[in-house]
């Protein structure tokens, strides 16, 4: 039988979005062929990454992440438009998996951020991928927002959480969409099982010791000046993603795609990167779940 061909949009959730390097383990694994990937915020990272065929290494590199490790990433903004530059996560990511130019991506590729001035989307489909990674992610108050073609972008989630439009034009079979703003189930705590992708094989300790002396290399840490920053950054972050999860129910509903994975949005908090061996594996089992076999 022959594989099924798929346009795969990837939502926004800050570290929710792990989830979908589990949904692309399951995905490979039941003959689906990506050939396209729309993506914003942690979508458009997540789906760069894949399309640079880098996944394996940007997924052993988030497992082995600690809360200290993201911390050192955060090179702090004293101006008044966001808590972080991103630079030095930029910078970390590009040495782990190198960045390409979006046109010479082997699939289709549009990462989403938003143009607030002008109230609009702004579709990436050119230039450097990292560049155009680095303008979906900017959450507003957390990033600084990105400067880029002459316009100050955001998350695109803001106005997109679930980017299924850059799809419309793709030859493919299938389109799924994944909404990391599903309705909350009352648990912060996501199944914890054993991953079907044998991470846990990996050499942790070896992994963990490389990720902490590459951060190191790259500046030593800058806290964020004081509590009251988090408390009001979670509140915002919280206020955030109802607000997304609203947009999305209002998109997905005028554009339904064939299929949609809903990962609830508490399955995570938007900074827990952490957790990343718990949402790699809800991303999988969720695939599983909503999909079955093809």
């Amino acid at each position: 039988m022959a594989r099924k061909t798929i346009s795969l949009v990837l939502g926004s959730g800050g570290a929710r979005g792990l989830a979908h390097i589990g949904i692309i383990h399951w995905l490979k694994e039941n003959d689906y062929d990506i050939r396209s990937i729309s993506g914003c915020s942690m979508g458009a990272l997540v789906g760069g990454v894949y399309a640079c065929d880098k996944l394996d290494v940007f997924e052993e590199w988030m497992r082995a992440i600690s809360k200290l490790d993201i911390v050192r990433l955060l090179d702090i903004s004293w101006g008044k438009h966001g808590l972080v530059e991103g630079e030095r996560i930029m910078t970390a990511l590009k040495d782990l998996v190198g960045d390409r130019r979006i046109e010479d991506l082997p699939i289709g590729y549009t990462a989403v951020a938003a143009d607030i001035e002008r109230e609009k989307e702004v579709w990436l489909k050119h230039g450097s991928l990292f560049d155009a990674i680095r303008a979906s992610i900017s959450l507003p108050l957390f990033f600084t927002p990105a400067e880029l073609n002459g316009m100050s972008l955001l998350d695109g989630g803001i106005l997109n959480p679930v980017p299924i439009a850059p799809t419309f034009e793709d030859d493919t079979d299938l389109t799924i969409a994944v909404n990391l703003g599903g309705s909350p189930t009352g648990t912060s705590q996501p199944v914890q099982k054993a991953d079907p992708t044998n991470a846990d094989d990996l050499p942790a300790d070896n992994v963990r010791s490389r990720v902490s002396s590459f951060i190191d290399d790259l500046k030593k840490r800058n806290p964020l000046d004081g509590a009251g920053s988090w408390k009001m950054l979670d509140i915002a972050n919280q206020t955030f993603d109802a607000m997304q999860g609203a947009i999305a129910r209002q998109k997905l509903a005028a554009y339904p795609p064939d299929h949609t994975i809903m990962i609830a949005r508490d399955a995570c908090g938007t900074l827990e990167f952490e957790r990343a061996d718990e949402m790699i594996s809800l991303g999988y089992e969720t695939a599983a779940r909503s999909l079955g076999k093809p």
